[in-house]
C-alpha cells in the first residue's frame, strides 16, 4: 500500500464548465408550413466548489492532481429543449482549510467543519437559442448564442489542523509518547531527534461524554521561526489549538532555558500565541529529577501565572489528572 504524505500546502487550478450553445431550429408540422423558430438555450456549465470533509487529513491529493474542470454544459435542441446543465466538481479538502485567490491574492475563505462548502469557479452561462430572439421586427431569428467560458482560478489551499489542545515542547520531550498513552493516535516513537515529522491527531476521552481532540505539534527548536528544524512547517498549525501543552523533559539541564526556547519561537511567529491557556508539564519524572531544581522551575511557572503538572507516561503517574486539566482548560470560560 502506497504511504499517503501529509501536506498542508498546495496550488490547483480549477475551471467551471463551458456553457452550452443555443440552437437555431424551426417547427416543422403538417399544419404549420411556416413554424416559427425552435431553437433551445444551451445549459449552464458546472460549477467547481470546494467541501470540507473529515476523510481527509491532508492535501496530498490535490499535489498529485492539480487541474480540475467542471463538466460543459450540454447544446440547447429543437422543439426548445434547453441542454442540460453540466454536472458540478465538488472536491474534498480537510477540515481547517484555508482557500487563497493568488491572481487577486487574498482569502477567499475557510472551511472549518466538516460539510462546509463553497464557489471558487462558477460555470459559463449557456447561450440562447434562437426561440429567445424572436420579436414582432425579426419573426424567424436565424441566429444563436454560443455557450460562455467558465471561470479559471489558480488557487491556493493551506491546511491549519483544528484542535482542542496542541501538545508542544523539543524534540524528544515525550510528545509522541504522551499522545499515544492518552489517546488511540498511534505515532512514531524513537529516542532520536524528529521522529515526528507531521502532526498527529488523537482522540481524548474523559468519559462518555467528554472528549477533545489532541495534535502533537513536530519537535520545535530554537530559530524555529527562521526555519530551523521543522521550523515554520508547523508553527503555523499551533495557531488553532485553544489549549497549548508545553512538555519539558525533567532531565533537561536547565528547565528555565529550554522553556524560554519555546516560548520565544512561539513569540517570534506571532506574539498572540502566548495569550492562549497554556499548561507546563514536566515529563519522565519516573527518572527522579532534581527535587530543588524542578521546586525553582515551579516557583518561576508561578510567578508567569502559568499551570504546571508533572506526569511519567512511562508509570501512568499524573496521566488522568492531565487529562482532566486540560479538559477543564478547553471549557473555562
Amino acid at each position: 500500500m502506497q504511504e499517503i504524505v501529509f501536506i498542508d500546502e498546495a496550488i490547483i487550478y480549477v475551471e467551471g464548465g463551458r456553457g452550452g450553445n443555443g440552437c437555431v431550429a424551426f417547427e416543422r408540422q403538417k399544419y404549420r408550413p411556416k413554424g416559427g423558430p425552435s431553437g433551445g438555450d444551451g445549459g449552464d456549465g458546472g460549477s467547481v466548489y470546494l467541501k470540507a470533509s473529515s476523510r481527509y487529513n491532508t492535501l496530498y491529493h490535490f499535489k498529485k492532481y492539480p487541474h480540475h474542470k467542471a463538466e460543459k454544459g450540454k447544446h440547447g435542441q429543437g422543439s426548445n429543449k434547453k441542454g442540460a446543465k453540466g454536472k458540478d466538481l465538488i472536491l474534498e479538502v480537510p477540515v481547517g482549510s484555508i482557500i487563497y485567490d493568488l491572481e487577486e491574492n487574498k482569502i477567499i475563505g475557510e472551511l472549518l467543519k466538516d460539510g462546509d462548502k463553497i464557489l471558487i469557479a462558477k460555470g459559463g452561462k449557456g447561450g440562447r437559442g434562437n426561440a429567445s430572439f424572436k420579436s414582432p421586427k425579426n419573426q424567424a431569428p436565424r441566429f444563436a448564442e454560443t455557450g460562455k467560458e467558465g471561470e479559471k482560478k489558480s488557487i491556493k489551499l493551506e491546511l491549519k489542523i483544528l484542535s482542542n489542545v496542541g501538545i508542544i515542547g523539543k524534540p524528544n520531550a515525550g510528545k509522541s509518547t504522551l499522545l499515544s498513552v492518552i489517546s488511540k493516535a498511534n505515532p512514531k516513537i524513537a529516542p532520536y531527534p524528529f521522529t515526528t515529522l507531521v502532526p498527529y491527531l488523537g482522540i481524548v476521552n474523559i468519559d462518555y461524554e467528554k472528549t477533545f481532540v489532541c495534535a502533537e505539534i513536530p519537535g520545535l527548536i530554537k530559530e524555529a521561526h527562521l526555519g530551523k528544524g521543522l521550523g515554520i512547517n508547523f508553527l503555523k498549525h499551533i495557531e488553532r489549538c485553544e489549549v497549548l501543552c508545553h512538555l519539558i523533559d525533567s532531565q533537561e539541564e536547565d528547565l528555565k532555558e529550554n522553556f524560554k526556547e519555546i516560548e520565544n519561537e512561539l513569540k517570534y511567529y506571532d506574539k498572540n500565541l502566548l495569550k492562549k491557556k497554556r499548561l507546563v508539564v514536566l515529563t519522565k519524572i519516573d527518572t527522579k529529577p532534581n527535587e530543588l531544581k524542578v521546586k525553582n522551575f515551579e516557583s518561576f511557572l508561578k510567578r508567569k501565572k502559568l499551570k504546571f503538572h508533572k506526569i511519567s507516561a512511562t508509570t501512568g503517574e499524573g496521566i488522568e489528572k492531565l487529562k482532566k486539566l486540560l479538559w477543564e482548560m478547553i471549557n473555562e470560560k
